[in-house]
């Protein structure tokens, strides 16, 4: 019996650093996109996922696009931890029968020349705008000087290194091997080629990471369309299934800075467990990987993380092209990831994992038949396993 869910469409806007639209345009466009390659109109929506980090709402974005009785919706707090959040959730409402059609996505238009306000979410960075906000979780950190994500990552990435002898290169051999995906990228921003020694010659941002372990900031949009099992036999494209799915935010506290302190790693280990026994399958079953890639160092936590090597052992996996396309133990981000196509929070690993099922992949991956799409574990953690 097929899963009780299929991505059925997807759909993206164009990238760039200044899209020079609104948000809302942005997501709507996305969104138009997606439905039309899934053969489907507005009116058949009826259910809505999407992040609490963006101004987009339900509200807004049924009324705009003129969608169907939205008789389930969802908004899901943090970003590179909840992008599988935001698909799981559509996923588990069609298989509880609460809708038939639900589109998810992710709008961003953040840069400074887009849009910059007051708000949380009115473009920018929301750390830029933290003097009145040191509240929360927060508090723990920024009085210490604790301010951005690449900081965070950067302790992480050091201990990995003390720990486990990983070195600079290896984070370089992330960022190369997404960038050797993106030269055959028309969508992606970066694509001139990049080595090694470019990497090395990049400057610090936050030691170890420098400026080519770093995403890149996008305006953009990214939109799937997911449809119950009965539904989706009767749209556009081959289904792809979601075979699996785990999410995780342990008994801990959610940001970098108490990684190692409360173990998140057995936590983030536990759902990969649960993923793998859900779906039947194994790592080694896996054809290629889109992981959340905001820093390099996120892509070797997760080769670990999803039992594709042991811990401490992911420096060894993508030496000497290890992930790369097309000889790699496993391709990871065939599109480029957030490091050389665009930073969408994710949501582009979605359109490049159903692109990878359907074949149809700039590097594509012969015959591929399960692609996992993994969050980051620095956030409440969560990945998807789709099948053709």
């Amino acid at each position: 019996m097929a899963p009780p869910a299929a991505i059925v469409g997807i759909g993206q806007t164009r990238f760039a650093k200044h899209l020079g639209i609104s948000e809302a345009q942005v997501a709507a466009e996305a969104i138009h996109a997606a439905l039309a390659d899934a053969g489907l109109a507005p009116r058949d929506v009826d259910g809505l996922c999407l992040f609490d980090i963006e101004s987009n709402t339900v509200g807004d974005v049924a009324a705009m696009l003129g969608l169907g009785d939205v008789r389930f919706f969802s908004t899901h707090s943090h970003g590179g931890g909840s992008y599988c959040a935001v698909v799981r959730s559509a996923a588990t409402a069609l298989a509880a029968g609460h809708a038939s059609v639900v589109v998810a996505f992710r709008a961003r238009n953040r840069g400074r020349r887009s849009s910059f306000g007051k708000g949380y979410t009115e473009g920018g960075r929301p750390w830029e705008k933290i003097a009145p906000r040191i509240a929360g979780f927060y508090q723990w950190q920024v009085p210490f000087g604790l301010v951005s994500p690449v900081q965070e990552m950067a302790l992480i990435a050091r201990r990995h290194m003390l720990d486990h002898g990983t070195t600079e290169d290896h984070l370089g051999e992330v960022a190369v091997a997404m960038r050797h995906h993106a030269t055959r990228n028309p969508n992606a921003l970066m694509r001139e080629p990049m080595t090694l020694a470019d990497h090395r010659a990049s400057r610090f941002v936050a030691e170890p990471l420098r400026l080519l372990d770093c995403c890149l900031e996008t305006d953009g949009g990214c939109a799937i369309v997911l449809a119950s099992r009965e539904r989706a036999r009767d749209t556009a494209r081959r289904p792809v299934w979601i075979l699996g799915s785990a999410q995780t935010n342990g008994p801990a506290h959610h940001h970098p800075h108490d990684w190692f302190a409360y173990e998140r790693r057995r936590w983030v280990t536990e759902a990969a467990a649960r993923l793998w026994g859900e779906a039947g399958v194994r790592p080694s079953d896996v054809d290629a990987a889109m992981f959340y890639d905001h820093f390099t160092p996120m892509v070797l936590l997760a080769l670990e993380d999803w039992g594709f090597c042991g811990h401490g052992e992911s420096g060894g996996f993508v030496a000497g092209g290890g992930i790369r396309w097309p000889d790699g133990r496993l391709p990871v981000n065939t599109h480029g990831g957030q490091l050389s196509e665009a930073f969408i929070h994710g949501f582009n690993n979605w359109t490049e994992a159903v692109r990878q099922l359907r074949g149809t992949s700039t590097a594509q991956v012969p015959d591929a038949e399960l692609v996992l799409v993994a969050a980051a574990s620095s956030d409440p953690y969560g990945a998807v396993l789709l099948a053709r």
